[in-house]
């Protein structure tokens, strides 16, 4: 399916790809969030503080093990336990070189002995979890190889550039002062251009309303599927997470598949949005869903959402199923928790006061920044998401990596009040998985009534929305549901295109109450779920005929090319 525009290599090669890579595998993507206040951090600093006045036999317990660590790093008996995975030190300096070996033993003892102290104290395991976090915070930042002196591969960059390396990296941080709020860049955003390296899937707008604009994908086969489908990204983030670049893209792996493909583009709003809830969204799909049957011709549709998108899907799956309305035939949820019974990273620091403080903060301005949510969810992975740039850009003087991911991920939408304080409640009190605790439209949300058949995916290493929560909420829907376990983390289960000769994803067709008994059971694919889901989808999207020569038709017109106008606006 190729557009003629420009192509882009999608994964790139040496440093910068495991660079990209790692920043992907840490990326915590697009979900409402409490926030992380500054005075929340201070406090789980305070109370290690506490707990060592409070148990000083316990402080120079672990004094003792780390001085009896250190003496054994001088007298180079001492060996360096790196955690797995951990690549800052795979440089050759930190086993030979002496100096360099002696610094990384006395660094790992240091963090050791702090973590020790936190897992033997009296806190609770929340507070623990979140002393953990602050310690975690402290030593990651004071990490050696966050210096200039104390990052060998640094000092030879700057050696075999001549000083080079030093001058640019100079520049780099400048500009990111500047431009990134003192946030080190993850992605060279020179490298993308909206609809022409990225997003690049053609079709045209085929309806608009205030809140969404609908794109229909041209086919790229002689016979479509009868029945259209409808993708509903999350409200945060811009929609082509689904159309990346070709080879990663939903959109063309549907579209190549012969299926009639329909995606919505939320409107980024502003202030004057505010009031923008879920019953609006909801709303403008149902409009957006009428435009698709009339085009098509189809009494109803198959839709697919993701993150807070299958959420908002959700929500329109049990309005429709409380009026009785069979306009959804098959629904597709990927990486979505519709609850908090759940624990993830996000929900560390909430408490009653920092939720307050979130819904208070964009009531003040109308909308929850974007910029500001990507901030808060790089400090909660830092070493992939901030320092892995700082030594990148600053110590080694590269440019930000080349990554669509990483593009797409940065280029942030804002959320309404109204929907980011809908949302809050929504996680804190359960509302969507409680028949009737929300309502929608007039009618008592029950997700146990929606009986058409579902698919949904959760990641194995998602940080986000972990798995064990995303199945809970596959069981809280009625009918019949089939869950797919992917191998990868948020965003690589989403996109996870065939192919990748690592893939895997987990099959079995009984949900019992326990997760971990449904893993148990259940059988591992090689491979991407995205074949399996394909024949899941042929299954449910009718007989074949003939493509549609044109997109649209007389009452909805083609307009603006794809991926539309709304994507562009800031």
């Amino acid at each position: 399916m190729s557009s003629g525009k420009e192509k882009l290599t999608p994964v790139p090669a040496g440093a910068a790809g495991e660079l990209s890579a790692r920043a992907a595998e840490g990326m915590l993507g697009p979900n409402p969030f409490v926030g992380l206040r500054p005075q929340d951090i201070l406090s789980a600093a305070g109370q290690i503080g506490a707990q060592g006045m409070r148990e000083p036999m316990l402080v120079l317990e672990q004094e003792a093990a780390l001085a009896r660590e250190l003496m054994a790093v001088l007298s180079g008996e001492a060996k360096p336990a790196i955690p797995a995975g951990d690549k800052r030190f795979n440089d050759s300096a930190w086993q030979d070189n002496p100096f360099y070996r002696a610094y990384l033993q006395g660094y790992l003892a240091w963090g050791k002995a702090l973590g020790g102290f936190v897992d033997r104290s009296a806190l609770d395991t929340k507070s623990k979890e979140r002393a953990n976090f602050v310690v975690s915070l402290l030593t990651d930042a004071l990490a050696p190889t966050n210096t200039l002196l104390g990052n060998p591969a640094a000092l030879k960059r700057i050696i075999e550039s001549g000083g080079a390396s030093l001058v640019s990296g100079v520049q780099n941080m400048l500009a990111d002062i500047v431009k990134n709020q003192g946030m080190p860049a993850q992605v060279d955003k020179t490298a993308f251009k909206v609809g022409e390296n990225i997003a690049n899937s053609p079709g045209a707008v085929v309806f608009q309303n205030d809140m969404l604009e609908l794109i229909q994908y041209a086919p790229a086969t002689p016979q479509v599927y009868a029945r259209p489908h409808m993708i509903v990204p999350p409200q945060v983030n811009k929609f082509y997470v689904f159309d990346l670049s070709p080879g990663k893209s939903i959109v063309e792996f549907l579209v190549k598949s012969g299926y009639q493909v329909f995606a919505v583009s939320w409107r980024n709003p502003t202030a004057a949005q505010r009031d923008w809830d879920m019953e609006a969204y909801v709303g403008a799909l149902l409009e957006a869903m009428q435009a698709i049957r009339d085009i098509c011709g189809s009494d109803d549709v198959n839709i697919h959402g993701a993150c807070s998108g299958a959420m908002t899907a959700s929500a329109l799956l049990a309005h429709l199923a409380a009026k009785g309305e069979r306009l959804v035939h098959a629904a597709t949820a990927m990486v979505a928790v519709l609850d908090s019974r759940a624990d993830s990273q996000l929900g560390m620091f909430t408490t009653p006061e920092a939720i307050a403080t979130a819904k208070q903060n964009s009531a003040m301005k109308g909308v929850l920044e974007g910029q500001e949510m990507g901030r808060v969810f790089a400090w909660m992975r830092p070493n992939d998401l901030v320092w892995n740039y700082w030594v990148n850009n600053y110590l080694m003087g590269n440019r930000p990596p080349t990554f669509d991911i990483l593009y797409w991920n940065n280029d942030s939408t804002r959320l309404p009040a109204k929907f980011h304080a809908q949302l809050l409640d929504i996680f804190v009190h359960n509302l969507l998985t409680q028949p009737g605790a929300l309502t929608i439209l007039g009618t008592p949300i029950d997700l146990s009534k929606v009986d058409c058949d579902k698919f949904v995916v959760a990641g194995l290493t998602d940080h986000i929305t972990p798995w064990k929560g995303v199945y809970d909420s596959a069981r809280s829907y009625g009918g019949n549901t089939e869950f797919v376990l992917s191998s990868s983390g948020h965003i690589q289960s989403l996109i996870n295109p065939p192919g990748n000769a690592k893939a895997k994803f987990f099959l079995n067709t009984n949900l019992p109450e326990d997760a971990e008994q449904w893993l148990a059971g259940a059988t591992p694919m090689s491979g991407s779920w995205w074949d399996h889901w394909r024949q899941w989808l042929a299954a449910r999207s009718g007989e074949q005929k003939p493509a549609p020569k044109a997109l649209g038709n007389k009452r909805h017109k083609p307009g603006a090319p794809a991926p539309g106008t709304y994507v562009s606006e800031p």
